[in-house]
């Protein structure tokens, strides 16, 4: 027992996600999906890379 009201809990999401009407930005969609960044700028990432020596340079 006990599985029919986990299965009428999924069946009641799905139809919801399935019917639901939502504005969909698939632009933003297409960003995502193809890995670009959002503000399509080179980013600087050489303070990033941290080498373990920085106390010994000074």
């Amino acid at each position: 027992m006990g599985r029919g009201r986990a299965k009428a809990k999924q069946t009641k999401v799905a139809r919801e996600l399935k019917y639901s009407t939502r504005n969909t930005d698939f632009d933003a969609l297409q960003r995502e999906l193809s890995g670009k960044p959002e503000d399509h700028q080179e980013e600087d990432r050489s303070d990033d890379y941290d080498d373990g020596y920085d106390d010994y340079r000074r």
